[in-house]
């Protein structure tokens, strides 16, 4: 079993449907609080954060090309949700007393700063949250992708996927109940095998550069700290 990373520079990538608490549609006020000061706990500790948020808690693009209707349109509105959630969670941080700037990858300056790799790696250096919106900015693409994407660009240490269950299992244990949860998975293993926990062009960036993923329960308190202590938390996505 490889050894878990310590990391100092991380990416938790969170799904918009995760800010939504037990509503059925957009943001729950008291949810975005506690990941603030969830991720306020691990950026006092010296550890650099990015965050990348979906959109599914206010649109969803598919939804529009499931119904015959343009998928390009559809992705730009769903882009445009993440943009939302980011200044959600940019406020919440700032609640917190901890300086975070939201950065799009569609340009809107009079709402957030617009995405810039070297920007967004100067703001981390100087221990302000960057929160990450937009996607990658271009259609056809997940905010998984992106996440990756800008892990990489940031040269972060690992990439947090934050989800609704601890890890990774072998079918859906909310239907499953024979489903097996892996402490560790290679990226070949979850892409052979159909492990949907990220789509396969993230998985692929990731494996080719060498970028650990670790997939763990958001909603489990103290479990991000514990990850960045080097805890064995969740599931490991590695090379090896």
């Amino acid at each position: 079993m490889p050894p878990r990373p310590k990391p100092k520079r991380i990416l938790l990538k969170l799904s918009g449907e995760a800010l939504m608490g037990d509503q059925a549609f957009g943001i729950d006020d008291k949810i975005v609080a506690r990941f603030a000061g969830e991720i306020a706990e691990v950026a006092r500790t010296g550890t650099e954060v990015a965050l990348v948020i979906g959109g599914g808690n206010l649109f969803r693009g598919m939804a529009i090309s499931a119904k015959g209707g343009d998928r390009v349109t559809g992705d730009h509105m769903g882009m445009l949700a993440t943009v939302m959630n980011a200044l959600a969670l940019e406020a919440a941080l700032a609640r917190e007393g901890l300086e975070a700037r939201a950065l799009s990858a569609i340009e809107m300056p009079s709402i957030c700063e617009t995405y810039v790799h070297r920007r967004a790696s100067w703001h981390m250096s100087r221990k302000v949250i960057v929160v990450l919106a937009g996607g990658t900015g271009n259609p056809f693409f997940t905010t998984d992708s992106g996440a990756a994407l800008r892990a990489l660009e940031l040269e972060c240490d690992a990439l947090l996927k934050g989800t609704q269950v601890d890890g990774v299992y072998s079918a859906d244990p909310q239907k499953d109940p024979e489903a097996v949860r892996f402490e560790h998975v290679t990226f070949q293993e979850a892409i052979a095998k159909g492990l949907a926990v990220m789509d396969t062009a993230a998985f692929a960036l990731a494996r080719d550069n060498g970028l650990p993923i670790i997939v763990f329960n958001v909603h489990e308190p103290g479990a991000l700290a514990r990850i960045v202590a080097g805890e064995a938390v969740g599931t490991l996505v590695s090379a090896g």
